[in-house]
Order: C-alpha cells, then sequence, then structure tokens
C-alpha cells in the first residue's frame, strides 16, 4: 500500500510538472508572437504611460513599407514632443532643442521594451506564467506574467489582445507587487490605412545623425563576481567626466530584457554610500578602496547593492 501511495504521489507530481512545462511554454509562444506582432503590423495605437512621475498621453502609429519599418511617437498634451523612425534612424523632435538622429532598431521611448524582447533567450531564467483572460479596450486579452526564477529583478504582467498578438496593457511590478509603470492602450487600430497615413514620413527629410566615437577597446582592473542570473556585458568604455582628474571606467550589462551599468571612478572628500530609487531606476553607490562604485539601472535595491559588494579589484601590475 505505501508502495502504491509512493508511485501515485511521483505520478501526479510528473503530471503537475508537465503541465506547468507545457503552460510556460505555450505562454512563452504567445510573448514571442508580440515580440513579431509589434514589428510586422501596420496600426495605430493610443494610450496612456504611468510611472511615478505622472500620466502621459501618447499616440503610436508603426508601419512596414517595403520592407522598411516606419514609426512615430506622438506627445498628445502639453509641449509637442515627436519620436520617429524610418528603418535604423531614429530621430528626435522637442521644443527648444535641436533635432537629432540616432542609430536604432525600435523606439524605446514611453513604449514597453517588454514588447521587443526576444523571449527564447529568457526562457532559461525566466518563468513565463499564463494567468487567465480579461479585457482591455474592449478586447479580449490573454495574460501573462514573466517572472525571473531567480527573484533578482523586476517582473511584467503583460495583457495581449488574443487576435492580433498585440500588448494592450503592461505593468511592471517590483518584488512586493507595487506597480512602477504601467503602459495602457485606450483605443487602437490595425488596418493597411495606418501604412497610407506613414507614407509623407518615408519621403521626409530627417534631421543628421549625430555621430557617436568608436569604443576604443579598453581593459579594467576590477569586475564584479557576481550578476543575476542571465545577465552578461554588452560593452565597457572610459571617458572623461567635466571636474575630475581621472575618467571614469563602465560596464553595462543586459539580460534581453533589463539592463544596468556599474561605473567605478576615484573617491573624493564627498562620496558616499548612499542608495536612490526612482521608479524603476536605483542609483546603488559604495566607497571602497578608494574608489566610488555606482551601479544604476533597472534593479531593486538589494540586487544593486549586491552587485556593487560584488566587486573585485585586481592589484596593480
Amino acid at each position: 500500500m505505501k508502495q502504491l501511495w509512493c508511485a501515485m504521489s511521483l505520478m501526479a507530481g510528473t503530471l503537475f510538472l508537465s503541465t506547468n512545462a507545457l503552460a510556460d511554454t505555450a505562454s512563452g509562444a504567445l510573448l514571442q508572437q508580440m515580440n513579431a506582432a509589434s514589428q510586422s503590423l501596420n496600426y495605430e495605437l493610443a494610450f496612456i504611460s504611468i510611472n511615478k512621475q505622472g500620466v502621459e498621453s501618447l499616440r503610436y502609429r508603426h508601419a512596414v513599407l517595403n520592407n522598411t519599418p516606419l514609426a512615430q511617437l506622438l506627445q498628445m498634451d502639453g509641449p509637442r514632443r515627436e519620436v520617429v523612425q524610418r528603418g535604423s534612424e531614429i530621430s528626435y523632435f522637442e521644443p527648444g532643442l535641436e533635432p537629432f538622429t540616432l542609430t536604432g532598431e525600435y523606439i524605446v521611448d514611453s513604449l514597453p521594451s517588454l514588447a521587443y524582447t526576444d523571449f527564447k533567450r529568457l526562457a532559461s531564467y525566466y518563468d513565463f506564467i499564463p494567468v487567465g483572460r480579461n479585457r482591455i479596450a474592449d478586447r479580449l486579452c490573454e495574460v501573462i506574467r514573466v517572472v525571473a526564477r531567480d527573484g533578482t529583478r523586476y517582473s511584467y504582467i503583460a495583457w495581449l489582445d488574443s487576435e492580433t498578438h498585440l500588448p494592450l496593457r503592461v505593468d511592471l511590478l517590483d518584488r512586493d507587487g507595487e506597480t512602477l509603470e504601467q503602459f495602457r492602450v485606450i483605443d487602437f487600430t490595425v488596418n493597411q490605412q495606418v501604412e497610407s497615413t506613414m507614407q509623407n514620413l518615408a519621403k521626409a527629410s530627417l534631421p543628421p545623425l549625430l555621430s557617436v566615437p568608436a569604443s576604443e577597446q579598453v581593459n579594467f582592473n576590477w569586475a564584479p563576481t557576481w550578476l543575476p542570473q542571465g545577465f552578461s556585458e554588452v560593452s565597457k568604455s572610459r571617458r572623461p567626466l567635466p571636474g575630475v582628474e581621472l575618467p571614469i571606467e563602465s560596464r553595462l550589462y543586459s539580460d534581453g530584457l533589463f539592463s544596468f551599468s556599474v561605473n567605478i571612478n576615484r573617491a573624493t572628500s564627498g562620496s558616499a554610500d548612499q542608495t536612490l530609487r526612482t521608479g524603476r531606476r536605483t542609483v546603488n553607490t559604495s566607497v571602497r578602496n578608494n574608489a566610488e562604485i555606482t551601479v544604476v539601472g533597472e534593479l531593486p535595491p538589494p540586487t544593486a547593492k549586491r552587485i556593487a559588494d560584488s566587486i573585485k579589484f585586481k592589484a596593480s601590475q
């Protein structure tokens, strides 16, 4: 009898794990479809962006014309602020500033980066948890949570339109479940008429492309000995700071969804340990070995502090 009970328990556990794995895979596939839809469909979104600083009302248009992505993000209230994309060029227009253009794959301002994430890359260290269905903007949506398995970073909840797979609401949550930011669509359209509306952008004259200095090969005598699971170094640089004798050294890290940088410069008499958080962004500063170590990025404060505390310096040659 005891052996039968153990066998039944083992079978139930196996079935439970298999069901969870299937649900995780299906949710990951839906999120990957969101990524594809966001970059391939012709659509227009009217949405609000909510964070600790307030509420913004915006409109986003996206189309693909002759295999070239075209997009426009427009702030609907107050001074006219506009960001446009044509191919790999992102142009910024803002009152009081000279318009400029940068290279990029998509517009990131006020739009959830979750929509452009490669979820196949995240599958090794994130869980994609189906939560059910709900309605947003009078549309039926699939609701999915995106949660890191190691519990060291923030999480997302995404509401995906069941028909188009576009994101109609995205909440960024801290580790206590508090909403840090919210993207919420009020109205949207998916049709070829959006492509016609964007025709003028394909011919428009855009501001000159800003030249970015080529990065030099640099070697540092320090590195973090601990990183949250899935993070890897994207780039590193050494650059001067105004009023500072020695340059600041920086390493940039990303897991494909969140990013942060570690910045080190010589400590001064005003250097002190401190932690600040504004919305999703944390700044953790610690002073050690005559160095000021600052971790800046999309991390909970305890995670930022743990990274800073893990920095090891090599002996000078």
